[in-house]
């Protein structure tokens, strides 16, 4: 009985685990809306980013407020490769991270880990 029991639960784990590693899940995104020439995108830190997904507007400044109310110590950073951003989030409190919005692409941050990550989307200016 105990050999069920155990195999039972490796089978349930190796589901878990293709679960969370290989199969997608849901994102959630927000666009930035534009007032007095700045955009402002609010990020909760609790388990991952919400949300994961930005878009924001080619050259217009942008700020990324990140709040962390998760007390894991991966998350206790956030880090903008591209940008040469590497900024510590302490725990309950507003960290503002300012993003050079001048060229348009994708890009991504993830936590000093590197196990939660999140994309930041540029989009071009639209010619008028």
């Amino acid at each position: 009985m105990t050999k069920i029991i155990v195999f039972c639960l490796g089978l349930v784990l190796i589901g878990l685990i293709i679960w969370w590693f290989l199969l997608p899940h849901a994102t959630t995104m927000a666009t930035a809306q534009v007032q007095d020439q700045q955009q402002v995108v609010d990020v909760q830190v609790a388990g991952g980013y919400d949300p994961e997904t930005v878009v924001l507007r080619q050259g217009i400044p942008a700020v990324l407020n990140f709040r962390r109310s998760d007390p894991s110590s991966c998350l206790d950073h956030v880090v903008f490769p591209d940008f040469g951003i590497n900024q510590a989030l302490p725990q309950n409190q507003v960290v503002p991270i300012k993003i050079d919005t001048q060229t348009a692409g994708e890009y991504s941050w993830a936590c000093g880990m590197d196990m939660f990550h999140g994309k930041l989307i540029i989009q071009a200016a639209q010619e008028e």
